[in-house]
């Protein structure tokens, strides 16, 4: 038991000590977007996966492959078509000559790899989409009958294009829940635009120090389940998630109005488990409600499923959200 707990202290004391590096790294190469950051960090280390909208031109890909190198993680990218097959992401056997004559071997594919950028899953058939959904849940892939397990720590961000909707495969409300968050990232202010403008127009490129290995992140990730949580902070948690849902007997006024599907156990799960991951994050050794409040809208925005009233009404989910934090 003293083992496992110096072990614990160990791995905070690196987390802390490693934060303010990660940050330092982060900034040689992205600016501004601090929110999105922090919770794509956070997602990292709850073992979660993310889903991230916003329009194209807003350092997505360099954002990922940035983390990836501060965390020393394989980084694949897939740029998702309507052409695309399940196999041309999962990996495909191929005949080869061996020692034993003629036989088949499995090839990976891309997604054989820690972190993986799903470009505008979107765009591809439910087909291919289910294949990456099976990888995000199960670590594993079934390629010709066989199943092939993923190397650990595995995580998925898939980015939706919020523009030029017409062709494309939205996903379905409960392949959406599947995603730990889904951040929105927006347009930087002028002053952080200008210093984009600025860094990316000369020779420099910087250089990302690693400060994590693969093997810590698997550590905190084991860690971020230890932190403790009270039972008050739990039923909030589930309290919140519960009053999303429209005629439920906890249910606001508003929520029966305007709310045509609500959130499920699995959005109190991730509440609690990005809430650990986020109090680990910043120095704390366990969960208070403000976790729950700062993480709400990226766990609950996909989960809620408004109606044509709240369409015809110009209400919006983070609207929903405030309102929920409000009441509840």
């Amino acid at each position: 038991m003293s083992d496992t707990i110096e072990s614990h202290s160990a791995i905070f004391e690196r987390i802390q000590i490693g934060r303010q590096k990660v940050e330092s790294e982060l900034s040689k190469v992205i600016v501004g977007q601090t929110e999105v950051t922090k919770q794509l960090l956070v997602a990292l280390l709850a073992g979660g996966h993310c889903m991230i909208t916003g329009a194209p031109g807003l350092a997505k890909t360099l954002l990922v492959k940035s983390i990836s190198n501060i965390f020393q993680l394989n980084f694949q990218r897939i740029q998702f078509t309507p052409d695309l097959m399940p196999a041309d992401i999962t990996g495909t056997e191929i005949l080869t000559d061996t020692d034993k004559g003629r036989q088949l071997t499995f090839v990976p594919g891309p997604m054989f790899t820690n972190l993986l950028l799903a470009d505008e899953i979107n765009r591809t058939p439910p087909k291919t989409q289910s294949a990456l959904l099976e990888a995000m849940q199960e670590h594993q892939v079934t390629a010709a009958g066989a199943r092939h397990v993923l190397e650990e720590p595995f995580f998925v961000l898939a980015t939706q294009n919020p523009v030029e909707m017409e062709g494309t495969y939205p996903l379905p409300e409960a392949q959406l829940d599947r995603f730990l968050f889904n951040v929105l990232i927006d347009y930087l202010p002028e002053a952080d635009e200008i210093e984009v403008v600025r860094r990316t127009t000369i020779n420099s490129k910087p250089f990302i120090e690693p400060v994590f290995s693969a093997e810590e992140v698997i550590a905190i990730q084991s860690l971020v389940r230890e932190v403790p949580v009270s039972d008050d902070v739990i039923q909030y948690a589930v309290k919140l998630t519960a009053a999303s849902r429209p005629n439920t007997p906890n249910a606001p006024e508003f929520v029966n109005k305007y709310v045509n599907w609500g959130a499920g156990t699995r959005a109190a799960q991730a509440l609690v488990l990005a809430s650990k991951a986020l109090a680990l994050w910043e120095g704390r050794s366990y969960v208070s409600k403000e976790e729950i409040k700062t993480l709400a809208k990226p766990v609950l925005r996909h989960r809620i499923l408004l109606n044509y009233r709240a369409e015809a009404e110009a209400k919006t989910v983070e609207q929903i959200i405030e309102d929920l934090l409000q009441t509840i």
